[in-house]
This record gives structure tokens, C-alpha cells and sequence, in this order.
């Protein structure tokens, strides 16, 4: 498993179950045959600390298609910002998790309309940076086991803030976009040239849980014949109840980034509320 983020365009993560290199490297399916395990029970989970700082590296650089700085291996394995969580079978890690909780104000500017701007102000959202499984052990569960751990985390009454967890994968990603989809994540934003891998640059998708009471901004849209008008609402708290707000609104166009962009609007809508619509 692996894929997410990027080096300029989002700096560094761009892990999420079955990267590039990866889905090269399993063209012949007898070279890394899955290893099933005896029991979930001889998996543990444990927290990465400064030790696990090369053997971390080592899997990376296996897993992903991009190179991390020294840097962030330090970071990840040492500093509390992170929630880095290992799997553990036989002594070694055979999967991580990483993540990090992000203030709604602090998010970069293609990330703000995971929610919406009334809920967003003191609202706080996980960000998933990364996560692996070790290719031997991949279809046993492990992925999951990692992920729900991080979601118990984020959903206990100290981590009521946190409304949403989102994360960033490469739009070839098949098997990464399969498993979140799969655990309920909806597709947010398609992201032109988001990523930048070895020179070049890479399109992006933008998948997104609510949690804790979280949910996708409302959406307005107009059709007519030849193309969409997407209009966020916003529902702010007034003295007579909810008043509606209309955020600045967004044309589509009827071209093949606009069809991606209007499944976007169209599921985001979908997952959580109606679809409001107006016009043939």
C-alpha cells in the first residue's frame, strides 16, 4: 500500500497504499507472493520512536515514489506533532501510518472547502500523510487496522474539534483510491499537477471522511446546456436561526478537467446532503 502529498507543490507525503513503484514491481505476481498471517492478534501496534529512523527510511524508499529528506524521518519518528503509528510482526515493521492534526485556518488554500467556512473557524482536521504496507503483507488487513486506529483516535471526546481527515493520492493511484473509497472516503477536488516526482509533474485527488459531526459545504448548481455554475452555501447562525450564505462560486466547464471537477462537486454533495439543482 502506499501514496500522498508532494515535494513543491505539497512539499513532502505522497504515500497511500500502492505507489508507482510499487505497481511496477508487482507485474509478476510470483515475485512477491502475499504472506498470510497466522492471526491479527500477531500484529501489535506501536508508536515510531528515534530507533526505527532506518528502518522506516529503508521501507520508504521501497515503498514510495518520491524521496523524503533525512528531515522528515527525523521528524516522524521523534517529534509528538506526528500521529505515526508502526505494525509490528516478528520484531519488524511491516506497516505505518502517519498523520498530523491541522488547524482549518492553517490548511493550504486548495484544502478550505472541506468545510464549511462557519464550521471551519475553530474547527481542526486530520491530515493523512502516509501509509504503507510491507508489499509481503499486503491483503491481511493491515492498511485497516492502522487507519481505524487513527480514526478511535480522532474520534474520542478530547478530539471533538476535529471534523474531517482528508489526504492527498495520486490520481493513478488505483489501488490506494479502492481501499479509501472503500472505507467511506469521498473524492473532494481533483488537483492538476499537484505533484512533482522526479521532474515531473503529476495529477492529484483530494479524498475526504467526515467525522465528529463534520460535513461537506452545501452545494448550489446551476446547469443550462453548455455548462455548470457551483455555488458553496454556507449556513452561518443569525439571531432568527440559520440564515444561507453564498460563497464565491466556481464555474465548471463542459472539458475533461471540468468533468473531473463536477464529479467532484457532484459526490461531495452526494455523500452527505442533496443536491441542490436548478435549470435543465
Amino acid at each position: 500500500m502506499s501514496l500522498q502529498h508532494s515535494i513543491p507543490q505539497a512539499m513532502f507525503p505522497v504515500n497511500h497504499l500502492g505507489s508507482t513503484k510499487s505497481t511496477e514491481r508487482l507485474q509478476n505476481p510470483y515475485e512477491y507472493p502475499s504472506v498470510p498471517l497466522c492471526s491479527a492478534n500477531d500484529v501489535q501496534l506501536r508508536f515510531l520512536c528515534p530507533d526505527d529512523l532506518e528502518e522506516v527510511r529503508t521501507l520508504c524508499q521501497d515503498w514510495f515514489p518520491i524521496d523524503y529528506p533525512l528531515s522528515w524521518y527525523v521528524d516522524i519518528t521523534s517529534s509528538t506533532r506526528f500521529y505515526a503509528l508502526a505494525a509490528i510482526y516478528n520484531f519488524s515493521i511491516i506497516g505505518l501510518i502517519v498523520a498530523e492534526i491541522k488547524s482549518y485556518s492553517k490548511l493550504n488554500k486548495e484544502d478550505r472547502g472541506i468545510l464549511p467556512e462557519s464550521m471551519g473557524r475553530d474547527a481542526e482536521i486530520g491530515y493523512i500523510l502516509s501509509l504503507g504496507v510491507h508489499r509481503k503483507y499486503r491483503q491481511n488487513g493491515i492498511g485497516s487496522l492502522l487507519l481505524d486506529s487513527l480514526i478511535n483516535h480522532l474520534t474520542t471526546a478530547e478530539r471533538h474539534k476535529v471534523k474531517a481527515i482528508f489526504l492527498h493520492v495520486l490520481t493513478t493511484n488505483r489501488t490506494a483510491i479502492l481501499f479509501y473509497e472503500r472505507r467511506g472516503f469521498v473524492l473532494h477536488s481533483f488537483l492538476p499537477y499537484y505533484y512533482s516526482i522526479r521532474g515531473k509533474c503529476k495529477d492529484g485527488f483530494t479524498y475526504v471522511s467526515y467525522i465528529n459531526g463534520g460535513h461537506s459545504p452545501w452545494i448550489l448548481v446551476l446547469a443550462d446546456s453548455n455548462c455548470r455554475w457551483s455555488l458553496p452555501l454556507d449556513l452561518r447562525p443569525g439571531t432568527d436561526g440559520l440564515s444561507l450564505g453564498v460563497l464565491p462560486h466556481r464555474r465548471t466547464v463542459p472539458s475533461a478537467a471540468g468533468r473531473m471537477n463536477r464529479l467532484g462537486a457532484s459526490r461531495r454533495a452526494d455523500s452527505q446532503f442533496p443536491l441542490l439543482q436548478i435549470g435543465s
